[in-house]
């Protein structure tokens, strides 16, 4: 089994940088696991690391797409893999670090996902069902043809609910994910550290990074990417921060009720991505609020990680 450090959490909990600290000390490199970082000139909203903060570590998975690609578990779980292998051939542990929470638990414990074609007709004709009719009405659809991804997805989850129909219509199988393995243990020689803290002073970090990416410019980035003839129906302006710029910048809100939006937008994505880790129960999770100085945190990790792999 290929060796592998994960080092997951809520967002805004000091993944990124632990996983750049955790790399220096092993002379290793970084996997990212977040469906945002691969895209190019996305920096602010992503909270990109940049190349002063990643302090001389390589990062795999970041600025690989430009802004109008695609990007989908599958190819992330595909890439992912063969760095992985790569850097256990080189006789270094691999360091996955932050991201989404399908992406990594998929990752881990091998998901397999189907292979149906696409077929843009048939995504176009139910687009334009949602369009005329309201995503409810898509969303309808899927429940009476796969009630097991309806109730995954939210109704507003148009991109996914269409892809569950291609699926059942044109595969004969539903989207549901099949797993490799047996039961819900990774299949690399893997330990998975979980950082946690209270929850309202997650929330706090959590509008604090929001404020901050205000005052570095997301609102300019946003423009820029929109001026340069990027459509805002791309994948990537649907992330949270842009799509909520996006409705500021055309005039739908103001600047003040778009940065709310972010900031509770961004707490409900921490909630998920803890309902996605409660479902891993091989995961050691760390306080971070146990660890006032911030100093200490390092050394209980790696002493984790060192008995875990034999590390002198």
């Amino acid at each position: 089994m290929q060796r592998l450090i994960a080092v997951i959490g809520p967002t805004a909990v000091g993944k990124t940088r632990l996983g750049i600290e955790l790399a220096g000390l092993l002379n290793t490199e970084i996997i990212s696991g977040d469906s945002m970082l691969v895209y190019r000139g996305l920096d602010i909203g992503t909270a990109k690391p940049g190349l002063a903060e990643r302090n001389g570590i390589v990062h795999h998975l970041i600025d690989i797409l430009e802004p109008e690609e695609e990007f989908s578990v599958t190819k992330f779980i595909s890439l992912a893999d063969r760095h992985i292998s790569q850097l256990n051939a080189a006789g270094k542990i691999p360091i996955l670090a932050g991201g989404t929470g399908l992406y990594v638990k998929a990752l881990l414990e091998g998901y397999q996902f189907n292979i149906t074609p696409g077929d843009a007709g048939y995504r176009d004709k139910l687009t334009q069902l949602a369009q005329t009719r309201g995503n409810e009405y898509v969303h309808q659809l899927l429940l009476e043809a796969d009630p097991a991804a309806a109730a995954r997805l939210h109704p507003n989850d148009l991109r996914r609910i269409i892809r569950a129909l291609e699926v059942h219509s044109l595969g004969g199988e539903n989207i549901s994910q099949r797993k490799l393995a047996g039961c819900h243990q990774p299949v690399y020689d893997a330990t998975v550290i979980g950082l946690t803290m209270n929850r309202q002073h997650l929330y706090d970090r959590i509008n604090r990074r929001v404020d901050n990416m205000i005052a570095q410019g997301l609102v300019e980035e946003v423009s820029s990417l929109l001026a340069a003839g990027l459509s805002p129906a791309c994948q990537s302006m649907k992330g949270i921060g842009y799509k909520e710029i996006i409705a500021y910048l055309s005039g739908q809100v103001s600047l003040n009720a778009a940065i709310d939006a972010i900031k509770q937008a961004t707490r409900h994505f921490a909630k998920r991505q803890l309902t996605w880790y409660n479902k891993m129960p091989y995961i050691h999770w760390v306080n971070v609020d146990d660890c006032e100085d911030a100093k200490i945190l390092l050394p209980i990790i790696y002493k984790h990680i060192a008995g875990k792999f034999c590390l002198g």
